[in-house]
């Protein structure tokens, strides 16, 4: 997929945006029992995986409600600006949005935990944090305080660790970097010395080209082959310590969603547990793919980050979990704790049955092809 196909059409934007009046927004149609719910996106039209993804849901809702609930899905541009989706809920401007939960920890440090965290949980131990060890609770619990409630509804796995112009050496070529990542993870790299900036998808490319950033980082192949970040930068660096599994989250007006019938609330939850399984499968499925591409037919240079990077990251990281642990607000030191004392247990099955699993497989059964 080009660039132009996905990107025509959506409005470059930023968090100091244009806002919009809430009478500018299209009505809700409620008749004869039907409603229609806005959904807005901090993704790109047509944007693998996770834009895909977003609109897919909307279709799901609408099908398996046979229609009582349509939701029209508006990517990032179309009603609001990309990282104003949150708010767009919140103010009441639209019934739902879709985006990754790090892109509003300005408004709570505590929305960090539910979407990726530096050396934190993969895909399968943050699912069974929010499915079975509390983590769902905590979430309700933060996101209340908005107006709103979440359900995870995709995952990307363990992501890229971004593009940069120049071949990293050591700790020494972070200083002073113009790096885009979001989140914690934008933190620990700030600690390693990078100047670090978050923008939406649809800014990256030309901010890479203009040398306003030396570089970035989105999510992985599949994205990054369409973003085009291969064109202006030809060192890609693998794999990505801040965020070892990102989450996106559907977000719902709370008061309407409680409103809605149960068998419809029901409906919202198993789509997105349906859609969180779905774009697992998608990125796992293309996200080698794309790789080939870059490499074979872009020239891209696959790295390892330094080992003293990485180790640097480590420790970063380690101390922001302990920061927020011990010195957020109650909510974010609750969701801190529930978070490291389920990884605590994950870890253990990860550690002992998966990682054990792929360094037999990798060592014994190779010889395949």
């Amino acid at each position: 997929m080009k660039r132009r196909e996905f990107l025509s059409g959506a409005a470059v934007t930023g968090v100091a945006g244009a806002a919009f009046a809430a009478s500018s927004f299209p009505k809700p149609a409620i008749a004869q029992g039907k409603q229609e719910w806005r959904m807005v996106t901090t993704w790109p039209k047509n944007f693998p995986g996770i834009g895909v993804g977003a609109a897919r849901l909307g279709q799901r809702i609408t099908e398996m409600s046979d229609g009582r609930l349509t939701v029209r899905v508006y990517s990032q541009g179309e009603l609001v600006p990309a990282l104003q989706a949150f708010d767009a809920v919140i103010e009441g401007s639209a019934e739902m949005s879709h985006g990754t939960p790090y892109y509003w920890h300005g408004k709570s440090r505590a929305a960090n935990f539910f979407s990726g965290v530096p050396f934190g949980m993969t895909a399968n131990e943050l699912s069974a944090w929010i499915r079975y060890l509390g983590g769902q609770e905590v979430w309700d619990e933060v996101y209340a305080q908005f107006g709103v409630k979440a359900f995870l509804s995709g995952q990307t796995g363990t992501q890229a660790g971004g593009w940069f112009r120049r071949e990293l050496t050591g700790l020494s070529d972070i200083r002073g970097l113009k790096f885009r990542t979001p989140g914690l993870g934008g933190q620990v790299w700030e600690r390693l010395g990078a100047t670090v900036v978050n923008l939406p998808a649809s800014e990256l490319f030309q901010a890479l080209q203009s040398g306003a950033l030396d570089a970035a980082e989105f999510v992985g192949p599949y994205n990054d082959l369409a973003l085009g970040f291969h064109q202006v930068a030809k060192n890609y660096y693998f794999p990505s310590f801040i965020e070892p599994g990102m989450a996106t989250e559907l977000t719902v007006s709370k008061a309407k969603f409680e409103a809605l019938p149960k068998d419809l609330q029901k409906i919202v939850e198993i789509a997105c547990q349906a859609e969180y399984e779905q774009v697992t499968a998608d990125f796992y499925a293309h996200d080698p793919q794309a790789l080939r591409v870059l490499v074979e037919k872009h020239g891209v240079q696959v790295h390892q980050f330094p080992e003293e990077i990485v180790e640097a990251g480590a420790k970063a990281s380690a101390d922001i979990l302990r920061e927020l642990r011990e010195g957020g607000d109650p909510l974010t030191q609750k969701t801190a704790e529930s978070f490291i004392k389920a990884m605590t247990l994950l870890r253990e099955r990860t550690q002992n049955v998966d990682m054990a699993f792929l360094q037999a497989r990798e060592k014994f059964f190779t010889n395949l092809s």
